[in-house]
């Protein structure tokens, strides 16, 4: 699945493919010392951010989970 933004698609990718490693060869088997993947997450975040703003996409009340970042209650 290609990103919101054409520019962010091989970030995407590189993101993707360091957090399923990570998860299946960390996670998974009991290590939760930290995710290696919070840099190229960032780095991926902000080019959607600035996808976002360029096609002008209405985000409005729209919350963004990411690290550091705690899940809304439901």
């Amino acid at each position: 699945m290609n990103s919101v933004g054409e520019a962010c698609t091989d970030l995407k990718r590189e993101y993707d493919q360091c957090f399923n490693r990570w998860f299946a060869e960390k996670f998974l088997k009991g290590d939760r010392s930290g995710d290696p993947c919070t840099e190229t997450f960032r780095r991926y975040q902000r080019c959607v951010q600035k996808a976002i703003k360029e096609k002008d996409i209405p985000v409005d009340g729209v919350e963004f989970m990411g690290p550091n970042k705690d899940k809304p209650e439901s």
